[in-house]
């Protein structure tokens, strides 16, 4: 009888469990990636979300309104990260731009606008002398510009996001990463929205964790 009983009760269990998974919005392997090992963040007292992206990627270009609005409206315990994939060739210039106008303090003047004239202006920005003559508007001189793009700062952040990138596991732009431990993709998601959808679970899921 008390077999019988340890029997159910493993049973019982079990079917517990299952019911719990089922009932999870999202399964890991199925709408987002568990990571093997966990990426670095930058602030260990917050929940992170970073956006993998490149300028010249169509899909980043129409991605970027909703995740920029989604962004504005995180919760204080939350900080979001946009990591340029370096991924070479174009990939690492366009890089190199992001980290160059964060350096001056005009990221989030110029974000958009660098979307923009790459997607909209059919202005591809592939070399300095184009970025430059585009940024002159923005209050951005040549001298400031070649000193910040060619600076230690600027370099060692192209090198860590090199590192993000290959610790993110990533063959593919837009994607966000959770926590340094999950991976988004729009595949698995099937749409933005539902990345941002995954993403807010996920955060939630990191939190009730702390």
């Amino acid at each position: 009888m008390r077999a019988l009983l340890t029997v159910g009760l493993i049973w019982l269990l079990g079917s517990f469990g299952m019911v719990q998974a089922q009932d999870a919005p999202y399964q890991a392997g199925v709408n987002y990636v568990v990571l093997p090992t966990p990426a670095p963040t930058l602030d260990p007292d917050k929940i992170e979300v970073s956006e993998l992206f490149w300028y010249g990627c169509p899909h980043c270009f129409a991605f970027q309104p909703t995740i920029h609005e989604w962004s504005k409206s995180l919760p204080d315990d939350v900080n979001f990260r946009p990591v340029p994939a370096m991924f070479g060739g174009e990939w690492n210039t366009h890089g190199q731009l992001f980290y160059t106008l964060e350096s001056l303090g005009k990221l989030d003047e110029t974000h958009d606008a660098v979307f923009n004239a790459i997607h909209k202006q059919n202005n591809k920005l592939k070399d300095q002398d184009a970025m430059i003559e585009f940024l002159e508007p923005y209050g951005i001189s040549e001298e400031d510009f070649v000193k910040a793009w060619d600076s230690f700062g600027v370099k060692s952040k192209m090198n860590q996001a090199e590192q993000l990138a290959r610790a993110y596991r990533a063959s593919g732009v837009p994607c966000l990463i959770v926590n340094g431990k999950y991976r988004i993709e729009g595949k698995m998601a099937g749409s933005f929205e539902n990345m941002l959808k995954i993403a807010e679970y996920l955060v939630e899921q990191e939190r009730q964790a702390q």
